[in-house]
């Protein structure tokens, strides 16, 4: 295994972990960021095992509850996650794992667990804090992402379901669509189509942007049952959008 940085090894060593973490039933929650972007992948926990692991290696192992047993995150997706800084809170109960992903976090495909959105805030609150986190000190609106990497997304995922076809993980929700086949996929695109239709028509933006990546996602998983490759649609967008306009 490929050695951790010396760099993390100076910041954190085993010893000093254990001696102020605060173990509860032998486990510490781990929340797992991504170093470049900032944005919060996931919720795991951690025991003094998968700690060590992670030190030694450089890539995030787990505990798995549910199993009971060590989850070296990746191993079987290849969708490993390589550290690059391990800290602990203020109180010693909870880890930051802060890493550069080889592809999604989520067994779904989603680049991020937390990709389910709880509606309530105030009206436009959403929004507001957008512009705000867009806008440069000058007041000028910055580009979050060029536009050759703003649909990189879209090939992760597609990767992410290809391969979730040929595995099958258990327990992964793709695999569970792959197993029922296309008439289940057909019905789950139905029904995020008409939850997409009524986020629309509720003028809920919060609630459209979710239902529309429920539904760009399960169209993914149909392209994969067709083996309908993604680029074959993108070419066909390309050459709609060459030809002469009537309008």
């Amino acid at each position: 295994m490929t050695k951790v940085s010396d760099e993390i090894k100076e910041q954190l060593s085993l010893e000093q972990v254990v001696e102020h973490i605060r173990w509860s039933d032998g486990l510490v929650p781990a929340i797992v960021q991504n170093t470049d972007t900032r944005e919060v992948l996931m919720m795991a926990y951690m025991n003094r095992e998968s700690l060590k692991l992670s030190l030694e290696s450089g890539e995030a192992w787990f505990w798995s509850r549910s199993r009971q047993e060590l989850w070296h995150k990746g191993a079987t997706s290849g969708n490993v996650q390589t550290i690059t800084s391990l800290k602990y809170d203020c109180d010693g109960d909870t880890l930051l794992v802060e890493v550069k992903p080889n592809g999604p976090a989520c067994h779904t495909g989603a680049v991020t667990c937390f990709h389910n959105e709880i509606i309530g805030l105030p009206e436009n609150s959403a929004d507001k804090a957008s512009d705000e986190a867009n806008t440069d000190s000058t007041g000028s609106i910055s580009e979050s992402s060029s536009s050759e990497s703003r649909f990189e997304v879209l090939a992760e995922l597609e990767s992410v379901i290809a391969e979730r076809e040929r595995e099958r993980p258990e327990g992964a929700y793709t695999t569970y669509l792959f197993d029922k086949g296309v008439d289940k996929i057909l019905k789950k695109i139905g029904e995020e189509a008409s939850e997409t239709i009524i986020a629309a028509k509720n003028k809920d933006n919060a609630e459209l942007r979710l239902e529309v990546s429920d539904l760009m996602y399960h169209l993914l998983v149909l392209l994969q049952e067709r083996k309908l490759p993604l680029d074959d649609i993108m070419s066909e967008l390309s050459r709609r959008h060459e030809r002469p306009r009537r309008d």
